[in-house]
């Protein structure tokens, strides 16, 4: 047969890693995609009217952009030999078969893919074609990713840590099989109350402190990026340096008032776990009546920053606000496993605040990336809840490794993060993306999968820590990216 000298090559190495393999074609794939989406929106897609090469189809190119469309087409040469060895490997060492059939629908669909390439570069692109073109990529991607969750669920999964078939599950299941969330918080007792210090100067040190931790400053850097990156895309005469001040200050105040809504509605919560045992509500430093006005001046002093703005981004404030003090505090996170999912939305929000606040209306771009962080926030923050799933347990919320188990888990962040990666392709074609984003969307997003690969086999804290570690940085790159790409390039 035509491929048997590649079948002898990769029985000689038994050592090879299938999911490294897999892994390295799908973000080869990945990296197709979003250059594909990258060229169809420069000038690079017309610089090469021909196949395989210029010219006559023959010729080299004599531009910039028309190496860069050659170099498009011979790196889809190299991935399809990898996708072609990757799918031979996985045959001989016999995987199982969804691992097969998703490698089968992929290499399936890889000469249809270039087929529409050739075409393309042939008779030029039109919108109908561009679309089957980025879906049938989406595809193939989305076949070669399914063939590494699974085989990475199959490799490090756990017989005794079983799905329990999607069923949410509100608070925690009590050991005596009732379905009572258990009294204590799973049995653990309450963390111990620091004692306060006694010196006036000290403590009003630590009550200024405490006030700050109420707006809990560490989501504020991402969020207020999110919508300065919504602005800088959506661009135009709106995009004004008082516009931009306003509405990061509105924004950073927002967040502040829905983190100190937060700490108070989970004050009882916060002293059974640990991580959360000596936030200021928890071991009384300030009065919950403070706490509540403080969040309520926060509250209006955005809404007035955005209401300056446009009524439109004032509205949207409010919505954050509710729907993470309100609809994601109290609703969502004791009651449903999917509470980080639908939780996606606050910090979504920001994008479309920041949009609106240019433009004065929701546009697609700001959709776009509003949607780029709702699929990233499980993919983040569901490593998190690997490494504390004791202390969620302990506090009686359904976190997905709390309820469905951890091999589960790890097979969600998994798929959410290939969900991540194709809408951030989706974008950088819509939004007309430049270079580097692309650069930026794929060379983070190997390292955020190379890091959820690793928590896969090595199953530690330390392992979670990384991962999602790994998944800020990809955020807060991807959108300094976008920042730069829209207003520098």
């Amino acid at each position: 047969m035509w491929n048997a000298p590649y079948v002898r090559i990769v029985t000689r190495f038994p050592s090879i890693s299938l999911p490294g393999l897999l892994a390295a074609t799908a973000m080869g794939v990945y990296l197709l995609l979003v250059a594909g989406a990258v060229t169809a929106v420069t000038d690079a897609a017309s610089a090469c009217m021909a196949w395989p090469a210029c010219g006559d189809g023959l010729s080299l190119p004599t531009t910039t952009d028309g190496w860069v469309a050659v170099g498009h087409r011979l790196a889809a040469v190299v991935v399809g030999i990898v996708l072609l060895g990757t799918t031979v490997l996985a045959w001989r060492r016999g995987v199982e078969r969804r691992v097969m059939a998703a490698l089968g629908v992929a290499l399936a669909l890889y000469p249809i893919q270039a087929g529409i390439g050739a075409v393309v570069a042939v008779a030029g692109a039109n919108a109908p074609l561009s679309v089957i073109h980025l879906v049938v990529g989406v595809l193939i991607f989305a076949s070669t990713l399914a063939a590494l969750a699974w085989r990475l669920e199959i490799l490090t999964g756990h017989d005794e840590d079983t799905d329990t078939g999607g069923v949410d599950t509100p608070g925690l299941v009590s050991t005596d099989g009732s379905g009572a969330p258990p009294a204590d918080g799973g049995g653990m007792k309450a963390s111990k109350r620091p004692e306060l210090p006694t010196s006036s100067i000290v403590r009003v040190k630590l009550t200024v402190r405490a006030y700050y931790s109420l707006m809990k400053p560490r989501l504020m850097w991402l969020l207020c990026l999110v919508a300065a990156a919504a602005m800088a895309l959506a661009g135009g005469p709106g995009f004004t340096p008082s516009t931009v001040v306003a509405t990061l200050g509105g924004g950073a105040l927002a967040i502040g008032a829905s983190g100190t809504f937060n700490h108070v509605l989970e004050r009882d919560v916060d002293r059974r776990m640990q991580r959360t045992s000596d936030r200021p509500l928890a071991i009384d430093l300030i009065p919950i009546r403070n706490a509540v006005a403080f969040g309520l001046v926060l509250a209006t002093a955005s809404l007035v920053l955005f209401a300056w703005v446009n009524l439109l981004a004032a509205a949207l404030g409010l919505v954050a606000i509710l729907f993470y003090s309100v609809i994601y505090t109290l609703v969502l996170k004791p009651n449903t496993v999917q509470n980080t999912v639908i939780g996606g939305a606050a910090g979504a929000l920001p994008a479309l605040i920041g949009w609106a606040a240019v433009t004065g209306e929701i546009g697609l771009g700001g959709v776009l990336l509003a949607t780029l962080i709702f699929a990233w926030t499980p993919a983040h923050f569901y490593n998190l809840a690997l490494a504390y799933k004791e202390d969620y347990a302990r506090g009686g919320f359904p976190m997905m490794p709390v309820v469905r188990g951890e091999t589960a888990t790890r097979r969600h962040i998994v798929w959410y993060l290939g969900a991540t990666l194709v809408v951030a392709a989706v974008l950088a074609a819509w939004t007309d993306l430049g270079w580097l984003f692309a650069a930026t969307t794929v060379g983070v997003g190997g390292v955020f999968l190379w890091a959820v690969i690793r928590l896969h086999f090595e199953r530690t804290e330390k392992a979670a820590f990384r991962a999602f570690h790994a998944s800020n940085a990809y955020l807060g790159l991807a959108l300094l990216a976008v920042l730069f790409d829209a207003t520098l390039f």
